[in-house]
Protein backbone atom coordinates (compact mmCIF):
# COMPACT_ATOMS: atom_id res chain seq x y z
CA UNK A 1 0.00 0.00 0.00
CA UNK A 2 2.95 2.33 0.63
CA UNK A 3 4.09 1.98 -2.99
CA UNK A 4 0.80 3.48 -4.19
CA UNK A 5 1.26 6.50 -1.94
CA UNK A 6 4.83 7.01 -3.20
CA UNK A 7 3.70 6.75 -6.83
CA UNK A 8 0.93 9.29 -6.22
CA UNK A 9 3.45 11.73 -4.76
CA UNK A 10 5.80 11.22 -7.73
CA UNK A 11 3.00 11.72 -10.25
CA UNK A 12 1.82 14.86 -8.44
CA UNK A 13 5.37 16.25 -8.46
CA UNK A 14 5.77 15.55 -12.18
CA UNK A 15 2.49 17.31 -12.94
CA UNK A 16 3.52 20.32 -10.84
CA UNK A 17 6.95 20.43 -12.51
CA UNK A 18 5.24 20.36 -15.92
CA UNK A 19 3.16 23.40 -14.96
CA UNK A 20 6.28 25.31 -13.86
CA UNK A 21 8.18 24.49 -17.05
CA UNK A 22 5.17 25.46 -19.16
CA UNK A 23 4.98 28.83 -17.40
CA UNK A 24 8.68 29.44 -18.08
CA UNK A 25 8.50 28.22 -21.69
CA UNK A 26 5.60 30.57 -22.42
CA UNK A 27 7.32 33.51 -20.78
CA UNK A 28 8.60 36.70 -22.33
CA UNK A 29 11.98 37.38 -23.83
CA UNK A 30 14.50 34.63 -24.33
CA UNK A 31 12.92 32.14 -21.91
CA UNK A 32 11.38 29.93 -24.64
CA UNK A 33 14.67 29.88 -26.53
CA UNK A 34 16.59 28.96 -23.38
CA UNK A 35 14.19 26.11 -22.61
CA UNK A 36 14.53 24.85 -26.19
CA UNK A 37 18.35 25.00 -26.14
CA UNK A 38 18.42 23.28 -22.75
CA UNK A 39 16.19 20.53 -24.09
CA UNK A 40 18.47 20.06 -27.10
CA UNK A 41 21.53 19.82 -24.85
CA UNK A 42 19.90 17.20 -22.65
CA UNK A 43 18.64 15.13 -25.60
CA UNK A 44 22.07 15.28 -27.29
CA UNK A 45 23.88 14.28 -24.08
CA UNK A 46 21.53 11.39 -23.36
CA UNK A 47 21.85 10.21 -26.96
CA UNK A 48 25.65 10.29 -26.98
CA UNK A 49 26.04 8.57 -23.63
CA UNK A 50 23.31 6.06 -24.55
CA UNK A 51 25.16 5.17 -27.75
CA UNK A 52 28.43 4.84 -25.84
CA UNK A 53 26.76 2.59 -23.28
CA UNK A 54 25.21 0.40 -25.97
CA UNK A 55 28.61 0.15 -27.65
CA UNK A 56 30.25 -0.91 -24.40
CA UNK A 57 27.56 -3.53 -23.73
CA UNK A 58 27.89 -4.79 -27.30
CA UNK A 59 31.66 -5.00 -26.89
CA UNK A 60 31.24 -7.23 -23.84
CA UNK A 61 29.20 -9.77 -25.78
CA UNK A 62 31.27 -9.84 -28.99
CA UNK A 63 34.47 -11.78 -29.44
CA UNK A 64 37.60 -10.25 -30.87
Amino acid sequence: MNAAVVMNVIIDNVQEMNEYFTDVAMGDGLAPLLVFVGTLLIVFSVGVFGALTLGAVGNVFTSN
